[in-house]
């Protein structure tokens, strides 16, 4: 089998798969969120917590749910990073250093994953455990308690709550992402990848020397990283390691599991909302960039023109594992990109101008196609209250989404959340250039260089995680830069997000009249592609001319 054909027919099993897991899981995610039963276990949480299930919360409290959860979530990750040279199961790893604790439990705890260490060398079994895979539970479960606090306020009426974070936090982790991680922990050890308690092992290599290979509970991790768009990967390689993605088939359950819970949301939408046909409308968008995007990182690499060795070659394989070869890994470049999960199985430091200008793109559109768990249909819909404001504009008249009128208050919360995230990446990335000593961290100069740094910035303030692979991140200055970044850009966007929640669930709905926006239609579709190109995409052209662009060019 040739290398194209072998390439669409993994494109078109993945589509399959996530076109038959679309409704089943969709409208399970909707009744985990909607049903008044609790389980027994859930009943235990809650009394041990003094929590209340049955009284729901206003979009405030929820908030302040939020931000205290997650406060506590870093000071006990970092807290256990600090200390980790006193746990069990440490192989005896040094403690992290302060700048890196930071940074790392800044970055774990808001779904980001940026690593500047290698957890290999850095990390005990137990933090892997119990501190980095536990956040990569709790904060997918985050995300979309979010979303589902955004979606009660477009079916909810005339009240001031929007459901009680801690129920939906507890369902979301016991329901959907343990049982879902658990299955394909077990798919990934039958597969290849490893899973097991040993330290590290010195190893005789063909040529006769010496090696130390670390295992570890690593299918455990690996499931819930791609599952919950975390991307924080058990060794430094990431899932270009053979033993966390041994094989083709690995490969393709990865980018499965990061796409799968992203792309069905917009059923439990639709489901929630009472009209799937609004699901499938975002839904459509979704797909439209993420295949558009495939389509030109794939061809980008294939067809090289700006490497005489490349092009020799048939393709850029430079920084690809040739296990995966240019289909598989520009795949998971696209699919990592476009959602929040930061997972590489290739160096996007390597890839062409078009391709990694690409990746960047697809982190810059704000990662809504599909997006992370919950942050990308939050943020798809923000998008899809400016286009259906935006269609207001050109008749004259009030918007209205799903039966809600969008006013003045609600278009402020809006675009405050459009505008929060390229403010920190522009002027992050600003900043980095700005200063020698920050500057010198670039592996490359000249346009190359400013988009290491570029991505650095794109990636932590759209909590993606992913790197250029060519940017020395692990000094103080980018570890605490970085780390205050994906904070503000995590929890600033949510307040924006919560608060419309709370506007908009204390409207009466008007009523459809004739002059109501259909925003189920194919018109809808091609309206709200066009905004999130043009209202987000634009935003960024200039750091992109500088960068990419520039570099293509030359």
């Amino acid at each position: 089998m040739n290398d194209t054909l072998a390439g669409w027919l993994q494109v078109l099993a993945l589509v399959v798969a996530l076109g038959l897991s679309h409704r089943p899981l969709g409208d399970c995610m909707a009744r985990v969120l909607t049903t008044d039963r609790h389980w027994r276990a859930e009943r235990l949480i809650y009394r041990a917590g003094g929590v209340n299930g049955d009284a729901d919360q206003r979009w405030s409290v929820y908030l302040r749910s939020i931000l205290a959860f997650s406060a506590v979530s870093v000071l006990f990750l970092y807290a256990f990073l600090r200390l980790q040279n006193h746990l069990l199961l440490s192989l005896g790893m040094k403690p992290v250093t302060a700048d890196q604790s930071f940074n790392t439990a800044a970055s774990f705890v808001t779904n980001t994953n940026w690593q500047s260490y290698s957890g290999e060398s850095t990390m005990g079994h137990l933090v892997q455990m119990a501190g980095l895979a536990v956040q990569n539970f709790v904060s997918a479960a985050v995300g979309i308690a979010v979303v589902a606090a955004l979606i009660r306020g477009f079916s909810r009426k005339i009240t001031d709550r929007v459901g009680n974070f801690w129920v939906d936090l507890t369902r979301i982790v016991l329901r959907v992402l343990l049982p879902l991680a658990f299955v394909f922990a077990i798919v990934l050890v039958a597969a290849g990848t490893v899973q097991n308690f040993h330290g590290i092992h010195d190893i005789t290599t063909i040529a006769g020397g010496h090696q130390g290979v670390t295992g570890g509970p690593v299918a455990s991790q690996e499931s819930i990283k791609e599952l919950g768009t975390n991307g924080g990967g058990f060794y430094n390689a990431n899932s270009a390691h053979p033993f966390e993605n041994p094989n083709a088939f690995t490969n393709l359950i990865e980018i499965y599991l990061l796409l799968v819970i992203a792309f069905s949301l917009p059923r439990t939408f639709g489901t929630m909302v009472g009209d799937n046909r609004q699901g499938y409308a975002i839904v459509a968008v979704m797909a439209l960039i993420w295949g558009a995007s495939v389509a030109i990182v794939t061809a980008n690499e294939l067809h090289s023109v700006s490497s005489t060795a490349g092009h020799a070659a048939g393709g850029m394989m430079e920084g690809k594992e040739t296990r995966f070869g240019i289909w598989a890994s520009a795949l998971f470049a696209v699919s990592t990109t476009v959602t929040s999960c930061g997972a590489v199985n290739s160096f996007h430091d390597s890839y062409t101008p078009g391709g990694g200008g690409m990746t960047i793109f697809n982190m810059m559109l704000g990662e809504i196609a599909p997006g992370g768990t919950g942050s990308g249909l939050y943020g798809i819909l923000i998008l899809a209250i400016v286009a259906v404001f935006v269609a207001g504009l050109m008749v004259g008249r009030t918007p209205e989404y799903l039966g809600k009128k969008l006013r003045g208050r609600e278009m402020k919360f809006a675009s405050l959340y459009i505008l929060t995230t390229p403010a920190l990446a522009l002027v992050g990335a600003g900043l980095a250039m700005a200063f020698p000593g920050e500057r010198a961290a670039m592996l490359n100069s000249g346009p190359h260089g400013f988009s290491e740094v570029l991505y650095a910035f794109a990636s932590a303030a759209n909590n993606n995680g992913s790197a250029f692979a060519g940017l020395s991140a692990n000094t103080v200055w980018y570890n605490t830069t970085l780390g205050v970044v994906m904070l503000v850009g995590r929890f600033l966007p949510m307040v924006f997000v919560l608060a419309l929640a709370g506007s908009l669930a204390g409207q009466q709905p008007v009523p459809v009249t004739a002059g109501t926006l259909p925003t189920h239609r194919p018109q809808f579709v091609g309206l709200l592609t066009g905004v999130i190109l043009i209202v987000v995409g634009l935003t960024y052209f200039p750091a992109l001319a500088l960068g990419p662009l520039a570099e293509g060019l030359h």
